[in-house]
């Protein structure tokens, strides 16, 4: 008998569709080139509408589809979740310009699995693609702490906003009240407002005590 031909055949995983949604030819160009360059992604199918790209998920069922939060006029939040109807086993990779944390906790909310700014690095497009496919959250670091310190600090008390959570990191670094306002170009009055609102919201004012809450909401290391 041949040796040969007991040697086990290496089997190829199978490709990660990939469905590309962006109104902007030149964008998607980018992306299309990008992820050409590593041979687990097979591009299926690219849309430039809203409803272009719930078409092209109904029909070739990606495992990612990269989504632009407007096309052509029309946000795509609201069809996400048609989509996932559409195909349950795609994963939704949000590519956006739109850096408000609200936006990323919508996308999340409505059935996305990843959140990513188009500022972002090249490398960073390709792992995040990488960890949705594979079952995985993917938010990019700098709105994942901004979404962390959204959290209600105690039951029945707000959560802080993004302005307070800024003015937090920066008390916990270390810096007064006049060289925050210098930072954030708004008033010193404006500053101690803000701490004010910080103290009632956590109930913590020492320098201690906020760089220990900052901490916890990965705002600073």
């Amino acid at each position: 008998m041949d040796a040969r031909s007991s040697t086990p055949v290496r089997q190829t995983p199978p490709a990660i569709t990939v469905v590309l949604a962006d109104d902007h030819l030149v964008v998607r160009a980018g992306m299309r080139l990008l992820l050409a360059q590593d041979p687990a992604f097979r591009i299926v199918a690219e849309s430039a509408t809203v409803p272009e790209t719930l078409e092209a998920v109904r029909r070739h069922r990606p495992r990612v589809l990269v989504l632009d939060l407007t096309m052509a006029g029309q946000s795509s939040l609201p069809v996400i979740p048609a989509m996932l109807t559409a195909s349950p086993s795609t994963r939704i990779l949000v590519l956006t310009m739109q850096e408000d944390p609200a936006f990323a906790r919508e996308a999340l909310r409505t059935g996305a699995s990843g959140y990513l700014l188009k500022e972002a690095a090249a490398e960073e497009l390709l792992a995040a693609a990488h960890q949705v496919a594979g079952g995985a959250t993917y938010v990019q670091p700098v709105l994942g702490a901004r979404l962390a310190v959204e959290w209600p600090a105690r039951a029945g008390k707000e959560p802080l906003t993004a302005r307070e959570a800024e003015v937090l990191s920066l008390l916990a670094l270390g810096h007064t009240n006049q060289e925050i306002a210098q930072r954030l170009y708004v008033s010193v009055r404006t500053v101690e407002t803000h701490r004010s609102r910080i103290r009632d919201k956590l109930g913590k004012d020492t320098r201690a005590e906020l760089i220990a809450a900052a901490r916890e909401r990965g705002l600073v290391a």
